[in-house]
């Protein structure tokens, strides 16, 4: 069954016009003002057939696309990559090691709950909006700015369609 739902998976840039990727990235530029935390969004309609194959699964993928993407490289190590997996309709968010000391994993996972009831709802933008406002709410919290020192944007803030 599987298989099946990757081969007729909906691609990344139809689920994600790109007007909706001009919004998100406004949406991560602006809560990224409010906390010294990196955020990356990143979106996969389907696995290659060898990854299918070798059984990978969404946390997996996304770990794989934590490191291509390079969320990993910033000073701080608080660079977040929130990955949806269209086909398994899997969300995962993998945090580097500088977030993960304070945030928890039941935090995260809270997110992923939220951004999950949202996409049933069919507003896929109206729902990655909502999780990137909790997840900035969640890293003022943590990280606020520090006025002491200039704010560098070190990931971008547009999502990554990974198609």
């Amino acid at each position: 069954m599987r298989w099946l739902r990757h081969v007729f998976a909906p691609s990344a840039q139809a689920a994600f016009p790109e007007a909706s990727l001009d919004r998100i990235a406004h949406a991560i530029a602006e809560g990224e003002r409010h906390h010294d935390g990196q955020v990356m969004f990143a979106v996969e309609s389907d696995l290659p057939l060898s990854a299918l194959w070798k059984g990978v699964s969404p946390r997996q993928r996304a770990e794989h696309a934590f490191a291509v993407l390079r969320t990993w490289d910033t000073e701080a190590n608080n660079g977040v990559l929130v990955y949806l997996l269209l086909a398994d309709h899997a969300i995962e968010i993998v945090a580097d090691r500088g977030l993960a000391a304070h945030v928890d994993a039941a935090q995260w996972q809270q997110v992923c709950d939220h951004l999950r009831e949202q996409l049933a709802s069919g507003d896929r933008e109206g729902a990655v909006l909502a999780a990137v406002a909790e997840m900035s709410q969640l890293l003022a919290a943590h990280f606020p700015p520090d006025p002491q020192r200039p704010r560098r944007n070190e990931l971008p803030d547009r999502p990554q369609l990974l198609d």
